[in-house]
């Protein structure tokens, strides 16, 4: 199993109810096929550098996760077919970046 990031953007019309449910959606897609939630982050409703389906701003998620290729496939065609994910980016962490990742999740630690 690899090691990937995902950032996803979601429409900012959607209630705080809709957006935990869909979060939700996807992470219980990962963990039913498989997959381990490294980490997951909610960033927030922020504003877009420019406009995606006439919106100026969204509410971004992160997942960090180990999974297989099939699985990848899968939740990739998940975002696709869900209207209310505007953007969305996978990529695959080397290790300097799952590294980077774990010293920046120790500083938001210790921040809270």
């Amino acid at each position: 199993m690899k090691h990937y990031e995902t950032v996803f953007i979601l429409n900012p019309v959607l209630s705080e109810t809709q957006v935990k449910e869909t979060v939700s959606k996807f992470e219980d897609f990962l963990t039913s096929k498989g997959s381990e939630i490294v980490s997951k982050e909610d960033w927030g409703l922020k504003k877009l550098a420019y406009e995606i389906q006439h919106k100026k701003s969204g509410f971004y998620h992160l997942f960090e996760f180990k999974a297989s290729a099939e699985v990848l496939i899968a939740f990739e065609t998940e975002f696709r077919r869900d209207e209310r994910i505007m953007r969305f980016l996978t990529v695959s962490l080397d290790k300097f970046a799952i590294a980077w990742a774990e010293r920046r999740r120790e500083k938001l630690k210790q921040k809270a």
